[in-house]
């Protein structure tokens, strides 16, 4: 009887054949909707590109307890201050576009983008919306003990008395804070000198401190001292008043003009991130931010919950973008 034996080429050629069907088969597991259900599978990070104590860190944590609870894996908030919320934008930017690195983004990154000439990343190009979380009102507050006016119109005549410039604090350059003095100051015809800080958290307590004289940031920060008598609220920067201060004067009411501004802020997450992720992600924050013990948490620091689609967020991106991009033209805002 004769033997056949085998050839060991065709022995390796089966062998690549199997291992390629292999990886077809993972290649199929990898984009089916089993897979996709089991996302996550471990922590998420969700950066804020400010210093703790800010709205965004606030924000972000009463975001992030929910969802923990929804998807069953912790929400690590992780702050990476610096460079006017650029930074934190930077690392997300470049992070792996799995589902498991967001980004806390603010109305800020859209000013940013006209101010900073060398961002490695576009903010409308390397990021995937998925909503807006929230709209903060910013108001204008000065220290109650150093600062004796009441009134915004009071405080531009203190400022055109003063032999030095008034310093006011942001939370970094090209953030809405920084426009916001910059447009009060032009407006009032006086000037001002611009003091910007890594979040909310230092800059209150400068403020405090009387280490500047004022700040434009949002109502979240600031609104403990105010109902403590630390710091006085002159006017809001909205064009209606604030719920949580509606004593507050808006800053048209005070005599200026065309001031609607607000501080909006939502997630992102690194461009090419699977579609089924974001809309999962999309899904359970409209969930939490519609729900009343989340919203409940929005009044008590004078947020207003939004909750919206990835589309609406990315319109609302591009339209503040070439807004904002006129207006730091016209004010010749630059790094300083």
């Amino acid at each position: 009887m004769k033997k056949t034996i085998a050839n060991p080429s065709s022995k390796r050629c089966a062998l690549r054949a199997l291992k390629s069907m292999g990886a077809l088969a993972a290649a199929m597991l990898l984009g089916s909707p089993a897979l996709a259900q089991a996302w996550p599978d471990r922590p998420i990070s969700l950066v804020v590109p400010f210093a703790a104590g800010g709205t965004t860190d606030v924000l972000a944590r009463a975001l992030g307890d929910q969802m923990s609870k929804a998807l069953g894996q912790p929400f690590i908030v992780e702050n990476k201050p610096g460079a006017g919320s650029t930074l934190g934008a930077d690392i997300v930017a470049r992070a792996k576009p799995d589902g498991y690195t967001l980004l806390m983004g603010a109305v800020h990154h859209t000013i940013a983008t006209s101010v900073y000439k060398g961002l490695s990343y576009d903010f409308q190009k390397s990021f995937e919306p998925i909503t807006t979380v929230a709209l903060v009102p910013n108001v204008l507050v000065v220290n109650a003990e150093r600062t004796p006016v009441h009134q915004a119109k009071e405080l531009i005549a203190l400022a055109k008395k003063s032999d030095t410039p008034l310093a006011f604090g942001s939370n970094g350059v090209g953030t809405l804070q920084h426009l916001i003095g910059t447009q009060f100051a032009q407006q009032g015809g006086i000037e001002l000198l611009h003091v910007p800080y890594k979040g909310s958290g230092p800059l209150t307590t400068d403020l405090i401190g009387g280490q500047v004289v004022m700040s434009f940031d949002t109502i979240t920060p600031v609104l403990p001292h105010i109902q403590s008598g630390k710091l006085r609220a002159l006017a809001v920067t909205t064009g209606k008043r604030s719920s949580a201060l509606p004593d507050t004067p808006t800053l048209n009411e005070s005599g200026l003009k065309d001031f609607d501004l607000g501080t909006w802020f939502g997630v992102l997450a690194p461009a090419g991130t699977p579609a089924d992720v974001i809309a999962r992600l999309n899904t359970e924050m409209v969930k939490v931010i519609h729900s009343a013990d989340f919203r409940e948490r929005m009044a008590k620091i004078g947020a207003e919950p939004i909750g919206d689609t990835p589309e609406h967020m990315a319109a609302q991106i591009k339209n503040d973008t070439e807004r904002f991009a006129k207006v730091i033209k016209d004010a010749n805002i630059t790094l300083n």
